[in-house]
């Protein structure tokens, strides 16, 4: 085998582990956890923090009162065009595999480069399969008394709580550590 040969295969096995971890990456659960303070009364802030999670499509599926908490549940889509897109990188990378094996083994004929008809469905499903999921987003009051500010710990998806910060973060006073705008980079 030439010393292009063993790039080529090399590159082509890179991708591959490339779009493997691209789709785990895909549907790995982001939930995070943060506290947030904000001036105004609890009741002011649950009630804007309620009517946004609304809009969005949250639904309020549980809270215990004791404890000061309430769970919303909601419903991730997963994004036909980035299916579509994984699909055909899938099935682009598969048939450059079946080119390099060709290469390697000809005698193999022209059979590998209908690794193509395998990878790209199977990468565009698997992003499809694993990235719907169900999601919670969990608030708990942590302050006990209801005239002065308010003191939060909210439990979900870590852009869906970016998300909070930058649409509500003016309007209801919102303000955190911060955290959630720093890469782990």
């Amino acid at each position: 085998m030439s010393y292009s040969l063993n790039s080529t295969l090399l590159l082509t096995i890179l991708l591959a582990i490339g779009l493997f971890f691209f789709l785990r990456a895909s549907s790995k659960d982001r939930t995070t956890i943060v506290e947030i303070s904000s001036s105004q009364k609890p009741v002011k802030v649950l009630n804007g923090l309620y009517e946004w999670l609304n809009l969005r499509g949250w639904k309020q599926t549980g809270g215990d009162f004791e404890q000061r908490i309430l769970i919303f549940k909601g419903q991730v889509v997963s994004s036909k065009f980035l299916a579509i897109f994984l699909g055909f990188l899938g099935g682009f990378g598969s048939c450059a595999l079946g080119l390099v094996i060709i290469q390697i083994y000809p005698e193999l004929g022209w059979w590998p480069i209908l690794l193509g008809l395998v990878g790209g469905p199977v990468s565009g499903m698997v992003y499809f399969k694993k990235s719907a999921r169900e999601e919670k987003f969990e608030l708990r009051l942590i302050n006990e008394n209801e005239n002065d500010s308010t003191l939060m710990r909210l439990r979900a998806h870590r852009d869906e709580l970016i998300s909070l910060e930058n649409e509500l973060g003016e309007k209801l006073q919102l303000k955190s550590d911060g955290s959630l705008f720093k890469t782990p980079i």
